[in-house]
């Protein structure tokens, strides 16, 4: 999951036209991962990534808790979204007080959300694995909806 920053373009053609919205810079993302090896219902891999570099996510961090109990990590990062912006170390000047504010409030919505998209996950439901064995098998895989 990632947090981005939208930008607001200036509508083309009459007061009627939809106004376009572009989904710029990354700020900060969360990977929820585990190992293919690690027991059903981890994600022992699970980190965050505080800084990026331009497009380019900046290094791992782990954090305990991320593992042990995302749901509750996930929902305590997006409600305190200042201490976030701090160490993503970008400005606050940066992020309206109405964005930090609508993030704070969707943070629970937010959470439900990747609730029921992980149990989905763990009964197998999304994420299945790949088909096939023997030297064609996928051994590593890059997946993503973009």
């Amino acid at each position: 999951m990632e947090l981005r920053v939208f930008e607001r373009g200036e509508p083309n053609g009459s007061i009627y036209a939809a106004r376009p919205i572009s989904i710029v810079r990354p700020l900060w993302r969360v990977d929820l991962l585990q190992d293919t090896n690690a027991a059903p219902n981890t994600l022992d891999r699970a980190h965050h990534h505080p800084h990026f570099a331009g497009w380019d996510p900046g290094p791992r961090v782990f954090v305990e808790e991320l593992s042990s109990d995302p749901l509750a990590w996930l929902t305590r990062t997006l409600g305190d979204v200042s201490s976030l912006l701090k160490e993503t170390s970008i400005s606050p000047a940066e992020i309206p007080a109405s964005d930090v504010d609508a993030l704070r409030t969707a943070a629970p919505e937010i959470t439900d959300t990747v609730r029921r998209l992980l149990q989905r996950v763990w009964s197998g439901e999304l994420a299945r694995p790949t088909e096939g064995t023997g030297p064609e098998a996928a051994t590593s895989a890059r997946v993503s909806w973009l």
